[in-house]
């Protein structure tokens, strides 16, 4: 029998709460993914590897505070939408 979308999501779920609590060390098992995220930014602001890694990694911080900054700023035209009632939600 096939599982609905919701029993997909909690079967889901539980499986990744069963791997964080066997997990020793938060910070070595998300090293990789967290590079791999971060890496992005220095590809942005250096496409063609032509800086200094200093400049690079400089720039990348900026850029990768300015995609911060924009997820909150959506985050909060989301959540001023919802509460005014109107479908804007999940435009903003």
């Amino acid at each position: 029998m096939p599982l609905t979308p919701q029993q997909r999501s909690l079967r889901a779920r539980a499986a990744a709460h069963t791997q964080w609590a066997k997990t020793e060390d938060r910070t070595a098992r998300l090293a990789r993914a967290r590079a791999v995220f971060n890496s992005r930014f220095e590809a942005e602001v250096d496409p063609d590897g032509r800086l200094d890694p200093a400049e690079r990694a400089r720039r990348a911080e900026h850029a990768r505070k300015a995609y911060f900054a924009k997820l909150a700023l959506k985050s909060s035209r989301a959540r001023a939408a919802r509460q005014k009632g109107g479908d804007d939600a999940a435009t903003a």
